[in-house]
């Protein structure tokens, strides 16, 4: 949107507004590509698989008047497993923190009746302004009726986009910067997200993996940055993978190396464009076994725990 734009409040009026937009949506609705797009920087995993978003990612934008907070969150799964449990209740986390909610459809897929149930009651617990942005109407499967009807069910505006071309994007900021909250900037105007470098590592190696493998082996991935030399040069950075089996730390390391060899040759330009700086990329497979399926795993590597879990 532009800073200059008529319709924005604050070119007239001199207030600001800032505040928090919880992107939430089933897998693979485009949620992530959407904050990548509207902050302009790749900050969340964007694969063609499913569920790739394990925790929230914060992406900012600042133009003027306006800074909105993007919470990218887990897809929403009804799932009795302990790390898909860990993933929902990220986003209902996210939910309760949100001052706009926006609910991401597949404009090509968006779901079966139940799973946009499960979208429908988790936006209807929204205590804050809606809206759903219907995603990829650059695709000549797209169908915006299926998305259109839960707006209207919600009562909230719908709004067809493209998060892949960055299409249809000015008229879902104008709503979205009318709905925030009057009041200072959050972070500074310079900031375009909220984690720490070490984590955007973590995540620019993870999905790598999701990118090389293929079957249970991306989603039985821990990434976890044992050590960072910021100080030298190259940056030195010290990456563990831990899976849940002895069978697959194999699988992920390959023949000759050639597995992890790959992993690192892809993942390392990406972190030295990230970072500007040259990278020496370590990379270590470790077994945690059944990391995800344990109250210590989740906690280890950083992912919520569930509140009825003691």
């Amino acid at each position: 949107m532009d800073a200059q734009s008529p319709t924005d409040p604050a070119s007239s009026t001199g207030t600001t507004r800032a505040g928090y937009v919880v992107l939430a949506g089933l897998p693979n609705a485009g949620k992530s590509t959407l904050l990548n797009a509207l902050v302009g920087e790749h900050l969340s995993i964007v694969t063609p698989k499913a569920q790739t978003t394990w925790e929230k990612v914060a992406g900012i934008r600042t133009e003027a008047g306006a800074q909105m907070v993007f919470l990218d969150t887990p897809g929403i799964v009804s799932s009795p497993q302990l790390f898909h449990r860990s993933m929902l209740s990220v986003a209902e986390r996210a939910r309760s923190e949100a001052d706009v909610a926006l609910g991401v459809v597949d404009g090509t897929s968006p779901g079966s009746p139940a799973e946009r149930q499960a979208l429908l009651d988790f936006l209807g617990r929204c205590r804050c302004p809606a809206a759903v942005a219907v995603n990829k109407a650059d695709q000549a499967r797209f169908d915006p009726v299926p998305a259109g009807a839960l707006a209207r069910t919600l009562q909230v505006p719908a709004f067809a986009i493209s998060a892949r071309r960055s299409t249809g994007l000015d008229p879902l900021l104008a709503f979205l910067h009318s709905k925030l909250p009057e009041g200072p900037f959050l972070y500074p105007e310079d900031d375009i997200a909220t984690a720490p470098t070490r984590y955007f590592v973590q995540e620019l190696v993870r999905e790598t993996v999701f990118e090389n493998f293929r079957q249970e082996i991306p989603y039985s991935v821990a990434v976890r940055v044992e050590e960072f030399r910021e100080g030298e040069d190259p940056v030195y950075i010290a990456v563990g993978l831990y899976v849940e089996r002895k069978s697959q730390k194999g699988m992920l390391i390959g023949k000759g190396g050639a597995g992890i060899k790959a992993v690192g040759e892809r993942a390392r330009p990406r972190i030295e464009h990230f970072l500007g700086r040259r990278v020496y990329l370590d990379l270590w497979v470790k077994v945690w076994q059944g990391w995800r399926r344990k109250k210590e795993g989740l906690m280890a590597f950083g992912y919520r725990i569930p509140d009825d879990i003691a």
